[in-house]
């Protein structure tokens, strides 16, 4: 199982602060959902978590500093679907997905066995199958999307972080990746997802981390964050908040008029 515990945490970029003073404990076994308007620091604090964005401040995973642990070692912890990834190499589909299976293997070794059944249950899970044979670089941005998670999956990691994983998928798909990630977490992993949909991040997730101006305003269950009060502060938005059967469902009504 992967933990991974942020003291401090802070980002500065281009003379501006884009996270301040993030302290977070993330344990496994829960679906983490990373909320937040538009310049929320959302996306940097999970390349953060990954030293993919210089920062201050303290990154521990499973304990240890995250500045001392090999780069190859973390991605074996932690498989990261980053957002808008673009493909350049024509690829086939079921190659691509392969990819996610280089943090365990050795310069200009083969796919073993354990790799390609690692493989082939990533592409049924993601959905994407049935398109092992197609070019990556041809694929709709949803498929895309798809196949990017697929090679995320591969990589068999106890932890999965994923930034803006309902992007250019259709509502249907949108479903079955927050079921996917949802059983991810009921399985033991830690999974952090960056969302933009309320939505599906009040129905799946089972914590919610709420920023605003790269600091955390609140951190805990869906129905605790998302508030009326706290979505027209943070979001300028008046929403209605109903119950169900599957958790809260949130409502964007309009704007917040200034000085309201």
């Amino acid at each position: 199982m992967v933990t991974i515990a942020t003291h401090g945490l802070s980002v500065r970029l281009g003379g501006r602060d884009i996270l301040s003073g993030i302290d977070l404990a993330l344990e496994p076994g829960a679906l983490v959902g990373v909320i937040g308007p538009n310049g929320a620091g959302k996306s940097t604090l999970v390349r953060a978590l990954l030293g993919l964005a210089p920062a201050s401040g303290s990154v521990t995973i499973d304990g240890v500093d995250r500045a001392v642990m090999p780069g190859r070692e973390i991605a074996r912890r932690i498989a990261y679907l980053p957002q808008g990834q673009q493909l350049h190499w024509p690829l086939s589909v079921e190659r691509l997905v392969a990819l996610g299976r280089l943090p365990h293997m050795g310069p200009l070794s083969r796919l073993s066995r354990q790799d390609a059944a690692a493989v082939e249950a990533a592409m049924v899970r993601a959905d994407v199958a049935d398109l092992r044979a197609r070019i990556a670089t041809e694929l709709s941005g949803g498929e895309r999307a798809r196949a990017l998670l697929a090679r995320a999956l591969a990589v068999g990691a106890r932890a999965l972080i994923a930034d803006e994983p309902l992007a250019a998928l259709d509502p249907g798909h949108q479903i079955d990746v927050m079921e996917l990630l949802r059983a991810e977490a009921r399985a033991g992993a830690l999974v952090v997802a960056v969302l933009h949909d309320l939505g599906m991040a009040a129905r799946y997730c089972d914590r919610l981390v709420l920023l605003d101006r790269g600091r955390v305003v609140t951190d805990g269950a869906p129905v605790a964050v998302l508030t009326p009060e706290r979505l027209a502060s943070v979001y300028g938005i008046f929403a209605r908040i109903e119950g169900g059967p599957e958790g809260p469902i949130v409502i964007p009504a309009g704007r917040v008029a200034p000085g309201d």
